[in-house]
């Protein structure tokens, strides 16, 4: 049948079964957002303040579900605004599709009125990236767009249509989407027997687990080896959930922030197995000393990520979920009491703790733990409350903690928030906010209240760039240069005025009662004002570039 390109787009949505776009209309668009008000029973569309609120909640719908999140925004301004969140999404790995128009082909290359070669800029940021020029290559652009998203690794993709081709008519067939299978082809049975090999001869086996598990999904049989591996287990921050953070086995997050029990017990493994982790800088710290008596076993879906930052041992590619059900299906129940005793004395010996005679953000985020009896959904934004966010709500699957980690993009929370939110309206989503973060994307706020998406904003406010006055004042001589936010601003009132309902917290007394108010609220956000000291620190901690043995706490400072 004849459709126009702006048809098509829609009807490639529907085949792909997208039932919620993020996005903000224009000129170029406008088609495009003709034809899907037409659809709105069928597709919904949550208008946000700005487009990079868009994609920030495409992504989060994306992690929430495990779905492609879909975004939308017209040329020139209003696709370079995604930019930040298809970034975020890329060093993530998060499934998104980013549709923009642009000006029409008669008008590209001629500067015209916001025209912008926006699948130029979004290359390096993207898998795939493109300029559909007439309306015949809509849909095999849409359908190799969802394709790519989601094979492999996933990613980004960014869609550009100019707008000739959304008005222009071509014949259209519909077409179920192909199955994507997972990434098995070039898992080596070899390499299989080998990793077998060293697991059984292991004495002191650490298991870490990177984000590649959680997208995956990969939690039942990742739990399963760590049974027959009878090893600890740590996580980076994207690997959240994937192992139970109550289980007796868990030793905490590892690396800058990671937990003394989780830096020296790799420090002293001599078996590393690595679940879907590419091994970030700030995991890793000094690379030349990191686990350096351990056997490194790496799983990972992208072979570019072998030996890119760790030199590895074994290296076996494929997706986590499918090579942990073969090892699960070789290994014997292994036995190592002692080694776990051991890890278990430390854990006892090196706790995480804080000063708890006063309002702290570690015991805040303690309490709505309790609160929620673990089962929020958790979105942060990036900073100091981003780690005690990691540290102190102890997270029992995948898909409950999202963060921006690779990218570390400040005010990417809230949108988050708003497309886990969408996705699960039944669910307490909570996100976990600095002052400077939240002034980042606020303006968001106002589509949370529009689209009916009750998030709990809890705002950690200490007045200032926390994490980077914890450097300034650790690295650069107590120099807070630019770090202040002295700004007489009420949080509680801005709530108010946008829509949402406003609450505060200054004293310990106030915890309890002002979380369990919020959680009880479903018909508005909250906005929680959280008051705490300017100079809270996150410990332990390793200094940039030292040996994650090197991990200090406040009370290794004061000793020092």
């Amino acid at each position: 049948m004849q459709l126009t390109g702006s048809e098509i787009v829609i009807e490639c949505l529907k085949e792909q079964g997208v039932d919620t776009v993020f996005g903000y209309p224009g000129g170029t668009i406008l088609n495009v957002y003709d034809e899907l008000y037409k659809h709105s029973d069928e597709i919904r569309h949550v208008l946000t303040s700005h487009e990079q609120g868009a994609a920030h909640a495409a992504d989060g719908y994306a992690r929430a579900t495990g779905k492609v999140g879909v975004c939308m925004a017209t040329s020139g301004p209003g696709a370079t605004n995604l930019i930040t969140g298809i970034a975020t999404a890329y060093m993530d790995s998060v499934p998104l599709v980013a549709i923009t128009c642009n000006v029409g082909v008669n008008l590209l290359g001629k500067d015209s009125f916001q025209e912008v070669d926006i699948a130029g800029v979004a290359m390096p940021i993207t898998k795939y990236s493109h300029l559909v020029r007439s309306a015949e290559e809509v849909a095999p652009a849409l359908r190799r767009a969802f394709k790519i998203a989601q094979t492999g690794r996933p990613g980004p993709v960014l869609i550009d249509i100019a707008k000739n081709a959304t008005a222009e008519s071509t014949e259209y067939e519909k077409e179920v989407p192909e199955i994507i299978p997972r990434s098995v082809e070039k898992i080596d049975q070899n390499k299989i027997e080998e990793a077998l090999k060293v697991i059984r001869n292991a004495k002191k086996p650490v298991i870490f687990v990177g984000g590649g598990a959680a997208i995956a999904g990969a939690d039942k049989e990742l739990r399963e080896f760590v049974e027959k591996c009878d090893a600890p287990v740590t996580d980076s921050l994207m690997g959240k959930g994937v192992f139970d953070g109550n289980d007796d086995k868990y030793m905490g997050m590892l690396g800058m922030h990671g937990t003394k029990t989780s830096n020296f017990s790799v420090c002293e493994a001599d078996v590393l197995v690595v679940v879907g982790s590419r091994f970030s800088d700030r995991v890793i710290g000094n690379s030349a000393t990191f686990a350096k008596d351990a056997t490194i076993i790496q799983i990972d879906v992208d072979a570019s990520e072998i030996n890119k930052n760790i030199i590895v041992d074994i290296d076996i590619v494929g997706d986590a979920k499918s090579v942990l059900e073969i090892l699960n299906s070789k290994l014997e129940k292994q036995n190592h009491s002692e080694w776990l005793e051991t890890v278990k004395n430390r854990k006892e010996e090196m706790p995480l703790n804080y000063d708890e005679s006063g309002v702290t953000g570690p015991y805040v985020i303690e309490k709505l733990f309790e609160l929620t009896k673990g089962d929020a959904i958790i979105t942060t934004e990036v900073g100091q409350h981003q780690m005690w966010a990691a540290q102190y709500y102890k997270y029992n699957r995948s898909r409950q903690f999202i963060s921006s980690g690779g990218l570390g993009t400040m005010g990417y929370g809230l949108g988050a928030s708003i497309g886990a939110k969408t996705a699960f309206p039944d669910k307490t989503v909570v996100n976990i906010a600095g002052d400077g973060c939240f002034r980042m994307n606020f303006n968001e706020i106002i589509t949370a209240v529009r689209a009916k998406a009750p998030v709990i904003e809890l705002i950690i406010n200490n007045s200032v760039l926390g994490m980077v006055r914890q450097w300034q004042t650790l690295f650069y001589g107590q120099r807070y240069s630019n770090t202040i936010l002295d700004d007489p601003v009420d949080y509680v009132k801005l709530a108010e005025s946008l829509g949402a309902k406003g609450l505060r917290i200054e004293k310990k007394e106030d915890v309890i009662p002002v979380l369990t108010e919020a959680l009880n609220t479903k018909d508005q956000p909250v906005i929680i004002d959280c008051v705490i000291e300017k100079d809270d620190k996150v410990f332990p901690m390793v200094a940039p570039g030292a040996n994650i043995s090197d991990a200090f706490d406040a009370e290794d400072l004061k000793n020092k």
